[in-house]
């Protein structure tokens, strides 16, 4: 019979090699302070962009991890609006999307709040607004209780499905809980990212809710890597590169959940993947860096407001092509002012003509 290690007399007191774990740590430090400062050189309206594009990513993946997908626009302006920016046309988001964004926000923009149960279970709530997963009635805002059955992990079709995990029972919820709680709000010697680490493999290891374990154990992670960071901001996906490596992260889970109380390659695994997910920002950032480089190039131009409204359209992916009779609609302004600001872009090499002329006469940025 399989042992898990909540099961362990130990449990769960965790321990870790510090000495084989300081040199990627401290990688791992370096690279994030190096991130965070690279994007607090930009302007406001960057940043805003910038943390935006971070946190849809984060909703989305991590409900991707879990076999969910979510509508990207739905979620972008979900977060826009809480965020109190502008929306534009985006649309809005039904019950489901508005409760994935409401936590992530929650455990990011107020990562210095206590980490409560009725917390806990306000999140749970929030990401299963009808009571219900897919079909199936569950329990919210509460742990999960002895009439579901054990929490397992299960793979496999019926009549062969092999038990990846199996949780601690519901009776001993209460006590495993308060414990955690404790250690996550009072625990200030283990550094932030480590705690980080554990505090996502801790629940859920014990799996405390019917459903949403996951996701709520990667905000818990996510608000963690706040605290290590002491901003609301979020610049990278560490959901996003758990996404990309999907398979190792649940082989990482279940060989840590059946193997003893030293979790240093667990701690290994985990700080690799977070370098990576400093890494992928470049790649997930990509618009708003481009942006952001754009406007540092110009920034001596003579530049009008309605010229700035439509190169950020430019920037941010205008759909078909600019023409004056397009920037006259846009702007609110006359064809001929429209034809001044376009060449007055022109002029200083910031736009270019297309190729083509006449009534069809298009424009395009010079260089990107």
């Amino acid at each position: 019979m399989t042992t898990y290690i909540h099961q362990l007399p130990n449990w769960p007191h965790f321990s870790w090699d510090s000495d084989a774990l300081a040199k990627q740590l401290a990688a791992v430090r370096l690279k994030q302070g190096q991130l965070i400062g690279r994007m607090q050189t930009l302007g406001f309206p960057q940043q805003e962009e910038a943390v935006l594009t971070t946190l849809t990513e984060e909703v989305l993946k991590s409900s991707e991890i879990e076999g969910e997908k979510l509508d990207k626009e739905a979620v972008r302006s979900s977060l826009a609006r809480r965020l109190g920016m502008d929306a534009g046309s985006l649309p809005s988001a039904d019950r489901n999307v508005e409760g994935v964004v409401e936590m992530m926000l929650d455990a990011t923009q107020k990562f210095k709040a206590e980490l409560t149960a009725e917390r806990l279970f306000g999140w749970q709530a929030s990401l299963f607004p009808t009571g219900r997963s897919n079909l199936k009635k569950i329990t919210v805002g509460a742990w999960r209780d002895a009439s579901a059955g054990p929490m397992q992990v299960v793979s496999g079709d019926y009549g062969r499905e092999r038990v990846h995990y199996e949780a601690p029972t519901a009776e001993k919820l209460d006590v495993e809980m308060t414990a955690f709680l404790k250690w996550y709000n009072t625990e200030e010697k283990i550094d932030p990212i480590i705690k980080a680490a554990i505090a996502h493999l801790w629940f859920v290891t014990i799996h405390p809710f019917e459903d949403g374990n996951g996701r709520i154990a990667r905000a818990i992670a996510d608000m963690s890597l706040a605290r290590s960071e002491g901003i609301p901001q979020r610049f990278y996906s560490m959901s996003a590169q758990i996404r990309s490596e999907r398979k190792t992260y649940y082989d990482m889970l279940e060989s840590t959940q059946k193997d003893d109380l030293d979790v240093t390659l667990w701690l290994e695994w985990f700080l690799g993947c977070l370098d990576r997910a400093f890494s992928g920002a470049e790649t997930i950032l990509a618009a708003v860096l481009e942006k952001a480089d754009f406007w540092k190039r110009h920034a001596t131009a003579q530049i009008n407001d309605r010229q700035r409204d439509m190169l950020n359209r430019l920037l941010d992916g205008f759909e078909g092509k600019l023409t004056s009779s397009k920037w006259a609609t846009i702007e609110k302004c006359s064809p001929d002012t429209a034809l001044r600001d376009i060449q007055g872009l022109v002029n200083q090499g910031i736009l270019t003509r297309d190729e083509g002329g006449g009534r069809s006469t298009s424009y395009s940025l010079a260089s990107l």
